[in-house]
């Protein structure tokens, strides 16, 4: 059995990377049964002017390219917050295996918080979920990020 690794380092590097092109700071990486990361994205829907171009989603859509399926069986999400209600339906299509989370989002969180979409009763997938991975600079990033726009 291969020792436990956390990507989420690299999630919060794209995050930050987010952060300076003026979108909400946070980073997803999705990586693959044999431990090697396929897919590293940060937020750009305001960049690409696209409402579902949330960090996941776009990691999801590049694994899937790069995996060339519509299902990632097997892949661990790493996502630096919590994701919202459309990112953990995507998540539960994708079939991903392991979520991985930083930060708690009360506000507009689908996991943890609201409508808690992997307890749905239609929810056809559950991921092994993880939270509270690298928390503190997670929170970080956005309290700054949304400090400086006040």
């Amino acid at each position: 059995m291969s020792q436990f690794r956390s990507h989420m380092g690299q999630a919060l590097a794209e995050a930050r990377a987010a952060g300076a092109r003026g979108e909400v700071p946070v980073g997803a990486v999705i990586v693959a049964p044999d431990g090697q990361v396929i897919a590293a994205e940060g937020n750009r829907m305001r960049e690409t002017r696209d409402p579902t171009a949330h960090a996941e989603m776009r990691a999801i859509r590049a694994a899937c390219a790069a995996l060339g399926q519509e299902r990632l069986s097997g892949c661990d999400l790493y996502v630096t917050l919590e994701p919202c209600p459309m990112c953990a339906s995507a998540i539960a299509q994708a079939r991903i295996r392991r979520l991985y989370f930083g930060a708690a989002d009360p506000k507009s969180g689908g996991v943890a918080q609201g409508p808690r979409i992997f307890a749905h009763p239609q929810c056809h997938h559950v991921p092994e979920i993880y939270d509270g991975i690298n928390a503190t600079e997670s929170e970080a990033l956005l309290r700054a990020f949304f400090a400086a726009l006040r």
